[in-house]
């Protein structure tokens, strides 16, 4: 039978970098894993990242529904087309701000018979854990059902800080294992149980969050790219996008955490989407995102 895995966490707490090292692992293993993404705004152009390490028709991506109440049957119609193969094993990551235990409550409802109950693991960013002020009951529902809580961005993190977040997740759900990202035995993920914990009942529209997307010209130079991110108000807690810099063919996608660290890097190839700038959170817009757009290409044709 397949196991089914489900990776949830808050606004980038390292989900997508946790799922490429397990899809890496797995495939040199000798498994072939199925790949499903969800998020809020083109989910196509994070699924674009995983076709470099697997084949494109085992990836799947489910834009602009909520997996756990309003998308789950196009997530269930998903997971019961995925092809029967040998030593296959199913990943979904939910996007960051996914009602945790209300998508475990529904998604064994329905499955094929070959596929094993599916199992919860919950990617926790150390530094940031429980410091999302009116956020920070979403996050804590966002553990109380896996099986299996891993560690992330726990560089140059105190030891008294790790014991507390520790500590504090066991509070919240004191039957999962815990571990560090770096200490992942993939052999016993497949083996893992359904989550027998008791979780708090949570006001579910509270996941439910505002986003947008908006066509993005090229640009004049990287800097642009931070300008644009950090004249974005701070309720919009995810940016991310794709564009051509200046007169360079070659693609960049870049990215806003919730902490306001921006991250720039090469984007292979071209992507699905076109050149978008995407968010997440409370004022996400079009009409924002074209002005703050229009504004920061001024400047920077000025000073060109």
């Amino acid at each position: 039978m397949e196991a089914i895995i489900t990776i949830v966490g808050f606004l980038g707490s390292g989900k997508t970098t946790l799922l490429k090292t397990l899809t890496n692992n797995y495939i040199d293993k000798g498994w072939k894993p199925f790949v499903i993404l969800n998020d809020y705004e083109n989910a196509n152009l994070d699924a674009q990242w995983f076709t470099q390490q697997i084949e494109f028709n085992q990836v799947r991506a489910l834009s602009g529904s909520c997996i756990c109440c309003n998308g789950i049957n196009q997530l269930r119609d998903f997971v019961n087309k995925i092809p029967e193969r040998t030593k296959g094993i199913t990943f979904i990551e939910a996007n960051g701000t996914s009602d945790a235990c209300s998508l475990m409550s529904f998604l064994g409802v329905g499955l094929k018979n070959r596929f094993l109950p599916p199992v919860q693991i919950s990617v926790v960013n150390v530094k940031n854990w429980q410091k999302r002020g009116e956020h920070n009951e979403l996050e804590s529902n966002q553990i109380q059902v896996s099986s299996l809580i891993i560690l992330s961005h726990i560089e140059n993190v105190k030891k008294e800080r790790l014991n507390f977040v520790i500590n504090d997740i066991k509070k919240f759900n004191p039957l999962a294992e815990i571990i560090e990202i770096d200490k992942i035995d993939i052999h016993l993920i497949p083996k893992l149980s359904p989550s027998k914990n008791k979780y708090n009942k949570f006001d579910h529209f509270k996941a439910h969050w505002s986003s947008c997307s908006s066509d993005l010209p090229n640009l004049p130079n990287s800097e642009c790219i931070y300008d644009i991110c950090n004249s974005l108000p701070k309720t919009i807690l995810r940016v991310k996008g794709c564009t051509q810099i200046g007169k360079n063919e070659e693609y960049t996608y870049f990215e806003r955490m919730p902490n306001g660290e921006i991250s720039v890097r090469p984007f292979n190839g071209i992507p699905v989407t076109g050149s978008k700038i995407l968010t997440i959170g409370p004022g996400s817009e079009p009409e924002l995102l074209e002005k703050v757009v229009k504004i920061n290409l001024l400047k920077h044709n000025y000073h060109n």
